[in-house]
């Protein structure tokens, strides 16, 4: 074969494919036919279609390149399609084919799907796997465009820069990325850099409308306020997007505002909408302080208290403004509120001093609830020596000891700093806080601050009413020589206009009463009835003026006195009453004392007297030889007053008068009576006497001997030693040699325990100890004479025990010692103290109706004082209050309001606050508690409680500013009230939640649990 033939045949050879090539090849154009109807669903975006003949290409292909590429297009259709899986198919595909033309392709191709999605951070993922090198230009344009803007999605903006320059100066790109290169100079407030990179880009249809806005944001930043006006208004025309149409407002306004013409900035000002619906302080702050400056105060009001919680200089400016607008509209408490608020911030000294120059006036002027005025407006003196208000404020000081009320504080500050007030101010002061101390009941404490007012005797009117009353204390301290000496000492100086003057001869009386004088005293009683116009003490002064009369024999001139208090019919006209019926008996008239005796029975049914007139009527008709008539009169006082302390006198007389007439058993029915209910007492030793000597005298010996032997106390053996151990304690009672006398009574009653005189000596040791102090070592005694059978010692025993049982708060000892006391008292005084102390031991003990009931027999005595009476309406309001009848607590509470002072007046004025408040009264109840600030503001448990109520108040009444400070000065004043601080905390969370909704400067607490529980309660 020749050499051609075989180069043709080999030519052949490489160009005619053998049988089983031919086969090969028509499988591998079978799969690119496939591969090709794949790419074109890709390109056509039928992700799932596609991918399912790219699989299967790639399952039957033989072609290394083919398989590689249906590999490429699997993981970029899972991509698209967002598969589960996706990132790791394509993690897979460069890993399996790292020689593949497509594997940066890839990185991209995903890189740039995620970027169109809008999915910067999965791009910047992808993007940060590209090899930008091997891109074209376009591409690596692209790239560094997006890999520019994905960086700045995720706020990497230096790196975002650099990318970003790459590509400032493409005809594609360019713009866009100056754009956002100046955009981060413009949030790095590099404003300069900015505006450079904007001023580079203007003309672009697409960034101008953007560009305008942030121009004349960065123009006002820059304080270019005029360009940023114009830029902003320019905008407003053009834009119609709602955000930018606010913002824009914003800076309009706020550049106006900067230029001080406050009245074109208030409507772009207003037209803000904040962000995301929400303004910050410094927005409420601007809108109220253009208001201001246009005068408008209630508006500056409506912007200025929307801002709480300010703890930087526009808020402390905001307060001072807010304070200035509150006092132009005469709000002074708010105003108050906020120069305090002002003056507590640090960031302007100049606002700080003219702030606390005002909060201490209105203090001064209106009370403060939260710091002594007093020591108020010494610390203004102390921090602003120089201050040209100083002598206005030192006057202030001076008048403010007296008009705050709070004079133990304010005496205090007084004795610390002399310098600051003169002695007659001193004075003063101590005077009232001497009032204060009387009226508490502390009368030895008042009269040692009396003697500090009258240390200081400047002013002629507080030396002589302190004289006055320094007596006052002493009569009811029992020191009648020292009063005397004090009511002539007043009397001797110049009192004209004082209402002491009025009644100084009527102490002056009472004092000589006291002390048995009843000579002078009528006199000065007589005096006064004579002089007085008066008739407060008019007819008591008529019935000791009748006393007085009376004591001294004078029969007819006590009756004529004791007619003129009968005529007045006023308190105690039974007691006149019955007096003058005695009376007539002292001069011989006994028929006109047994017609006025009967009348008095018939008159006066619940009198504590008829007890009285009744045994007087009985003893009249024995007198007047009217046996019948007298034992019926004795017989229905015991019928109806069992518990009478005359009851065994009456039996005993009955039993004698039928002894003396020969009804022997009649007469030992009476005695026999006395000896059983009455024993120990002499009127039962006298009954057993006579017992024996009507058994005696009918020789029924043994059946007296049979009926004496039941009572151990007659000891008819042993009654001499008896009765010369019991006379020996006595006469050293009676010589008041106490220690003597104890000694005395205990030997007596060790030796007699159940002696003739058991019962005076347990009651006269019991006396003796309780006057030592020893009220422990007293009380047995007492009780052993109160659990006695009703004697002459019952009614003190009883009052003794309740007492002491008092002091020591055993209110289930005290209870039914109390019930006895009311029911057999005599004198009224004890049953008043009886059914007040009842009324307070059942609320100790949470019995709530039993203490309505007897604060209502309280109030039911016409004779009682002020200080009872406000106290039982307290009880009642307590009660009340206890048991959810907030109606009756109401009207008890404002009973009290009416007659009470101190601690009690206090209470009543919180909850006059209180109800006003439920009613919706909310100004009325701010009025109240303002009242509370000037009059009681020492008081103050209640006037924590008193401040929430009053941010409610004003929450209620729109003004977040008054209700947020308030409860943060509460929180902040009151640590000593843990709960009343949690309650504040929880109110002041409420309201911040709230107020967060619209102010973005609010930053809220979260509550802590147990409050909101409380809360809830």
């Amino acid at each position: 074969m020749s050499k051609y033939c075989i180069i043709f045949l080999l030519f052949c050879g490489l160009l005619m494919p053998s049988f089983s090539e031919a086969q090969q090849s028509a499988v591998y154009v079978n799969d690119f036919k496939e591969y090709r109807d794949a790419v074109y669903l890709y390109n056509n975006k039928q992700y799932q279609a596609a991918q399912n003949i790219f699989q299967q290409v790639k399952r039957t292909t033989d072609n290394n390149e083919i398989e590689a590429n249906c590999s490429y297009y699997i993981a970029n259709c899972a991509v698209r399609l967002n598969q589960l899986g996706a990132d790791a198919l394509m993690e897979d595909f460069v890993q399996s084919y790292p020689m593949s033309t497509k594997r940066n392709s890839a990185y991209k191709d995903v890189a740039d799907y995620y970027f169109e999605q809008g999915k910067y951070g999965y791009a910047l993922k992808w993007y940060e796997k590209v090899d930008d090198s091997n891109l074209s230009y376009s591409d690596k344009e692209r790239y560094n465009f997006n890999m520019g803007y994905a960086l700045f999605s995720a706020k990497r903006y230096d790196q975002s820069k650099k990318y970003f320059n790459r590509v400032s100066d493409s005809k594609t790109y360019g713009s866009q990325a100056k754009y956002y290169i100046g955009y981060m100079a413009y949030q790095g407030d590099d404003y300069n850099a900015a505006n450079e990179y904007f001023s580079q880009i203007q003309g672009s249809k697409q960034l101008d409308e953007k560009l305008a806005y942030y121009q004349a944001d960065m123009n006002f930043k820059l304080g270019k306020f005029d360009v940023a006006l114009q830029q902003a208004t320019e905008q407003l025309e053009k834009t119609r997007d709602r955000e930018e149409i606010s913002e824009l407002h914003k800076i309009a306004g706020e550049s106006l505002f900067n230029l001080k013409r406050y009245e074109e900035a208030i409507p772009h000002l207003a037209a803000y909408k904040g962000k995301q619906g929400k303004w910050t302080n410094t927005d409420y702050y601007m809108l109220g302080y253009a208001y201001y400056q246009q005068k408008d105060y209630e508006s500056a009001i409506g912007q200025f208290n929307k801002i709480i919680d300010g703890s930087n200089s526009v808020a402390q400016n905001a307060y001072y403004h807010l304070a200035q607008c509150y006092l132009k509209t005469d709000k002074k408490q708010q105003a108050l509120n906020a120069f305090r608020n002002a003056n507590q911030m640090e960031f302007d000294e100049e606002i700080r001093q003219d702030a606390m120059f005002n909060y201490a006036k209105l203090s001064y002027d209106i009370g403060n609830p939260y710091e002594s005025v007093s020591a108020l407006l010494l610390s203004y003196l102390s921090k602003y020596p120089e201050s040209g208000h100083k002598e206005e404020i030192e006057t202030l000081l001076v008048d403010s000891y007296i008009t705050s009320k709070n004079y133990d504080a304010a005496l205090q500050l007084l004795e610390k700093n002399r310098n600051y007030s003169s002695k007659e101010t001193y004075q003063k002061v101590a005077f009232y806080r001497a009032v204060e101390i009387f009226n508490e009941g502390n009368y030895k404490e008042a009269i040692s601050y009396f003697d500090k007012s009258l240390a200081q005797p400047q002013n002629d009117h507080y030396t002589a009413r302190a004289t006055f009353w320094k007596a006052e204390a002493n009569y009811l301290l029992s020191n009648y020589e020292d009063a005397l000496y004090g009511f002539k000492q007043f009397e001797s100086m110049s009192t004209a206009g004082l209402s002491e003057s009025k009644i100084v001869d009527y102490n002056i009386a009472y004092t000589y009463f006291k002390q048995k004088k009843y000579g002078q005293a009528a006199t000065y009683f007589d005096k006064y009835t004579k002089e007085t116009k008066d008739t407060q003490y008019l007819n008591d002064a008529y019935l000791r003026l009748g006393d007085s009369y009376f004591v001294d024999r004078k029969y007819w001139p006590a009756m004529e006195t004791y007619n003129k208090a009968i005529a007045m019919n006023g308190v105690d006209a039974d007691y006149a009453a019955f007096q003058k019926a005695i009376s007539y008996g002292f001069v011989d008239r006994n028929e006109k004392k047994i017609e006025d005796l009967n009348a008095f029975v018939a008159r006066f049914k619940k009198s504590a007297y008829r007890d009285d007139a009744l045994y007087e009527l009985g003893n009249v008709y024995i007198a007047e030889d009217q046996v019948e008539k007298g034992v019926a009169a004795y017989d229905k006082l015991v019928s109806e007053y069992k518990n009478s302390s005359y009851v065994p006198k009456t039996l005993l007389k009955a039993g004698l008068i039928y002894f003396t007439n020969n009804q022997d058993a009649k007469a030992l029915s009476k005695l026999k009576q006395v000896v059983a209910d009455y024993p120990k007492t002499q009127e039962s030793i006298q009954a057993a006497g006579t017992v024996k000597q009507i058994y005696t005298d009918q020789g029924k010996i043994d059946e007296y001997a049979n009926w004496v032997q039941q009572y151990t106390f007659i000891e008819v053996t042993d009654a001499e030693i008896d009765n010369a151990t019991y006379e020996y304690a006595e006469n050293q009672f009676v010589q008041n040699k106490n220690d003597k006398a104890i000694k005395g009574f205990e030997e007596y009653l060790t030796k007699f325990p159940t002696g003739i005189h058991s019962t005076s000596a347990h009651f006269y040791l019991a006396q003796l100890l309780y006057g030592k102090d020893e009220k422990a070592k007293s009380l047995p005694h007492y009780e052993v004479v109160a659990n006695l059978e009703r004697n002459e010692f019952t009614e003190q025993a009883l009052l003794r025990v309740s007492q002491i049982s008092l002091e020591n708060k055993n209110f289930d000892k005290a209870i039914p010692v109390l019930k006895r006391l009311e029911i057999e008292a005599d004198y009224p005084q004890n049953v008043s103290f009886a059914q007040s102390n009842l009324m307070k031991a059942y609320y100790e003990k949470k019995d709530y109706e039993a203490t309505v009931l007897y604060a209502e027999r309280v109030l039911e005595n016409p004779k009682i004082d002020d200080r009872i009476a406000s106290d039982a309406q307290i009880m009642i309001a307590r009660s009340a209050m206890k048991t959810g009848n907030e109606t009756r607590a109401k009207k008890a509470y404002a009973e009290v309001q009416k007659i009470a002072t101190g601690a009690l007046g206090a209470e009543a004025l919180y909850y006059d606050v209180y109800f006003k408040n439920k009613e919706g009264k909310y100004e009325a109840s701010n009025e109240a508690m303002q009242k509370y600030a000037q009059e009681y503001s020492g008081y103050k448990e209640y006037a924590a409680k008193g401040l929430i109520i009053m941010a409610k108040n004003w929450y209620a009444l729109e003004d977040s500013y008054q209700a947020t400070y308030i409860l943060n000065s509460v929180i902040t004043n009151f640590k000593t009230y843990p709960q009343i601080v949690s309650d504040a905390q929880v109110e002041l969370s409420k309201i911040k939640a709230e107020e967060a909704k619209t102010n973005a400067s609010v930053e809220t607490e979260d509550v802590p649990v147990e409050n909101q529980e409380k809360e809830g309660n």
